[in-house]
């Protein structure tokens, strides 16, 4: 590999991805917190762990090299200043001063080795790790009963989300809950930090200072001239423009973005969890984001002779634009669920959507979701099963549990 980076398909071979191995941060959720920190019930830490890291074989043993966010963080951090100022960056996002805890935390975090202070930052921080002396002062003595000083992150074993991979370059995101808004730091800080990435340069299409908010979940490289991207609940219409703008301003490749507008409710989420790529002309769908018709709003914005002159056009038909934009004579949209009005809707909480391909025409899914995966197959592509009765708790499939830095080129 040249570049660490590089990713321009939904298809194309995998060679290399991110994942995060659930921790201790889900041991931190209760049922008190559950909406807060976005989760609908808590899974058991033992078999969910199983569970990912059959997965993670799974993607090993047909020939990807699987890295871990927690490693990586760690491996970035090695320096001590680079540490101290991470530490710095993350307790001010995590407004530690408030509950005037921050020099307390900060001096906590540090005494840890990196590989334990990157797991204590991602688990959370309760108060009585740190209240081993009387409490004196007003403000100690009058907290209110939240146990932690550090929340912890539970969503991180979903790396799709905080950044994604677009081209040679990312985009690190502003995600739009607060309870997941930390999580992109940890690869502002891998990129300009770790050695595999910081002699890069690699480009950073939109950074997470960005005041809109946008996702990984909703951006689709479909191929090296066209990228889709969900205008969903956690998307906004204005982070899309303007990572149009900088990817037609600072790369030639990539010519058309497709803006593809679904409900915005927490069951689809994501454009990822109600339409993915398996196959040059194949996707999954949930027949639910269309209309009667098939219907539905897609903004289609187009390079023009300049990078700063974009076509904008508005489109109603899914099957037709993604003809069009791809240059094929036909597209098969199979649904999720068969099209079954009940099953489609059980299955799509499941993620039976949500598919990851690691090369055209195989992907992997959930087992629970066995009438879609059916319905695949009947479309000769080949399914991988994984187990999840543990990892759907999350509401997020395989596509939602990895971050691909590197595919190879579809021929």
């Amino acid at each position: 590999m040249t570049t660490p980076i590089h990713v321009y398909s939904e298809i194309g071979p995998l060679k290399s991805v991110m994942l995060k191995r659930p921790g201790r941060e889900l041991e931190n959720l209760t049922p008190e917190y559950l909406e807060r920190l976005l989760f609908d019930d808590i899974p058991f830490l033992p078999a969910v762990q199983k569970e990912h890291d059959q997965f993670a074989e799974t993607l090993k043993k047909q020939g990807v090299e699987v890295l871990y966010l927690e490693k990586l963080t760690a491996e970035a951090l090695d320096d001590a200043l680079v540490r101290e100022q991470f530490i710095d960056e993350l307790l001010t996002e995590s407004k530690a001063d408030i509950n005037g805890a921050y020099d307390r935390l900060k001096e906590f975090l540090l005494t840890f080795d990196t590989d334990s202070m990157v797991e204590h930052v991602m688990s959370g921080i309760r108060k009585n790790e740190l209240e081993r002396e009387k409490k004196s002062h007003l403000h100690e003595l009058m907290e209110d009963h939240y146990p932690f000083y550090l929340d912890p992150m539970p969503n991180l074993y979903f790396t799709r989300d905080p950044a994604a991979a677009i081209g040679s370059g990312l985009t690190i995101n502003k995600m739009k809950e607060p309870a997941r808004r930390r999580e992109s730091l940890f690869m502002r800080y891998i990129i300009n930090h770790h050695p595999r990435f910081k002699g890069h340069e690699i480009p950073v299409w939109l950074d997470r200072d960005f005041k809109f908010n946008i996702e990984g979940g909703d951006e689709l490289v479909l191929n090296e001239e066209t990228v889709a991207i969900g205008v969903s609940e956690r998307t906004t219409a204005q982070a899309i423009e303007r990572l149009v703008r900088n990817l037609f301003q600072r790369q030639s490749r990539i010519r058309r973005v497709l803006a593809v507008e679904i409900p915005k409710s927490r069951a689809f989420m994501h454009l990822d969890t109600v339409f993915t790529m398996v196959d040059r002309d194949q996707f999954t769908i949930h027949p639910a984001i269309q209309g009667p018709e098939g219907d539905m709003r897609i903004f289609v914005l187009e390079r023009g002779k300049t990078a700063d002159d974009i076509h904008t056009t508005e489109e109603h038909n899914l099957l037709e634009v993604l003809k069009r934009t791809l240059g094929l004579s036909d597209v098969n949209l199979i649904f999720c669920g068969g099209g079954d009005e009940i099953a489609s809707a059980r299955e799509q909480w499941n993620d039976g959507s949500n598919t990851l391909a690691i090369a055209p025409g195989v992907v992997v899914t959930y087992d629970r979701n066995y009438i879609s995966n059916e319905c695949l197959r009947e479309q000769g592509i080949k399914v991988i099963e994984i187990p999840s009765g543990e990892l759907s708790r999350g509401r997020g499939g395989p596509r939602c549990m990895s971050m691909p830095l590197y595919r190879e080129d579809v021929k």
